[in-house]
């Protein structure tokens, strides 16, 4: 039997392969998982009231689009939150914005570019969807360093230009996963001014917005707003997963221009999975209330305050900018992720499960990713042992 070669190159997926790093050693203490990016705070208290009011909403099929309603909230949500006029005909309801972003670039991403194989951009390490995404296509994946040097953002503009002639989807997460750094309204709009020039799209990836230490994060539909750039430059994505901690519920959107939603819409309407209506409902009221996400993101800015206590004088730390993971610089990502599951029942992330070799460098494999989901005295608890074990 043949099957696809496009995927043969693909390493295993980071948490199976940190299974068989780590479960055939016993754990030395209770078990603390900082892993996976999954929130563990307590949801709002209106989902299972808002539910329960539209249960008999299951015996209906959901508008694949996203209801107007929900379509109406998101955009009210984008007016207040980046101060941009999006309206519902430029937004698109999502299962989650990982379906949105491989989808997005099915349906956006050409099939050659000049006449060539197109190029697909990404920062490294990053979200694996991307790379799926890119081989998906045919496209040929480009992974950016996102390191120290370069502010661990990818420097697309220091691309050579017979590269970025080619791109035509450039993959961006601000905050990033998971560095935790977020990109600059100068940043952004010099992206945005070099896709108008090599003729690509933005993808960006948001989902972490409402999770920041200082200042609100600059979004990409803020940046189109106050530049006046083309609005089909750029698509983003967000998702009620970090910010409203429901990630099961698997409710995100996507945004930009008339022309890009509508070939993203096109092609939902053939492959795509809407949202169950009573979650939309759910959704609704969740993307009009901000009461329950400033709850929430002071949870993480304690715990911010905490990593920063307890990593103080390790050399290279960095607290993160927004998002919730500590993405911490050790000798060797693997050796120390082992070392902490042998002797202290910490279990975290090599960084290099992350990130693909380049030139045979792996940007991730002197860091742990270190996930600050748990309740503030586990995350205390996991952080000490940590610094006790790998930097005493």
């Amino acid at each position: 039997m043949a099957f696809p070669e496009r995927f043969s190159s693909l390493p295993e997926y980071a948490f199976p392969r940190l299974r068989k790093l780590l479960d055939k050693h016993a754990p030395g203490g209770s078990p603390i998982s900082m892993t996976i990016g999954e929130p563990r705070h307590a949801m709002p208290e209106f989902l299972a009231e808002t539910l329960a009011a539209h249960i008999d909403e299951f015996s209906v099929y959901p508008p694949n689009d996203g209801s107007p309603e929900l379509l109406a909230a998101i955009s009210a949500w984008i007016g207040r939150r980046y101060r941009a006029d999006v309206g519902p005909e430029r937004i698109m309801a999502l299962n989650g914005t990982r379906e949105g972003l491989f989808n997005a670039a099915l349906a956006l991403c050409p099939e050659t570019k000049r006449g060539k194989r197109p190029v697909v951009l990404m920062p490294n390490p990053f979200y694996q969807v991307y790379a799926m995404a890119a081989l998906a296509l045919g496209a040929e994946p480009v992974y950016v360093p996102a390191t120290e040097a370069t502010g661990f953002l990818p420097d697309y503009a220091g691309l050579p230009r017979e590269v970025l002639d080619r791109v035509a989807l450039a993959y961006l997460c601000s905050p990033a996963n998971p560095q935790g750094v977020v990109a600059s309204r100068a940043y952004l709009t010099d992206l945005m001014a070099l896709a108008e020039k090599h003729d690509f799209t933005l993808l960006s990836d948001e989902c972490y917005s409402e999770l920041w230490r200082d200042a609100p994060p600059v979004g990409a539909l803020e940046v189109v707003a106050e530049t006046g750039a083309d609005p089909e430059r750029v698509v983003a994505f967000n998702s009620l997963s970090k910010r409203s901690n429901m990630p099961g519920l698997r409710s995100g959107f996507c945004a930009g221009g008339v022309q890009s939603i509508a070939r993203i819409r096109q092609l939902r309407a053939y492959a795509g999975a809407p949202l169950p209506l009573p979650l939309q409902r759910v959704a609704e009221k969740a993307w009009s209330d901000e009461a329950h996400v400033e709850a929430n993101r002071l949870q993480y800015v304690e715990k911010y305050h905490i990593a920063d206590r307890v990593f103080a004088g390790v050399n290279g730390y960095r607290t993160p900018e927004g998002g919730f993971f500590l993405w911490l610089p050790v000798a060797d990502g693997e050796a120390a992720a082992l070392k902490a599951w042998v002797e202290t029942g910490v279990r975290v992330l090599p960084g290099a499960y992350l990130a693909r070799d380049v030139a045979g460098q792996n940007p991730g494999k002197e860091y742990l990713r270190v996930a600050l989901v748990a309740p503030r005295d586990e995350t205390e608890r996991g952080l000490q042992l940590l610094r006790q074990c790998l930097y005493a």
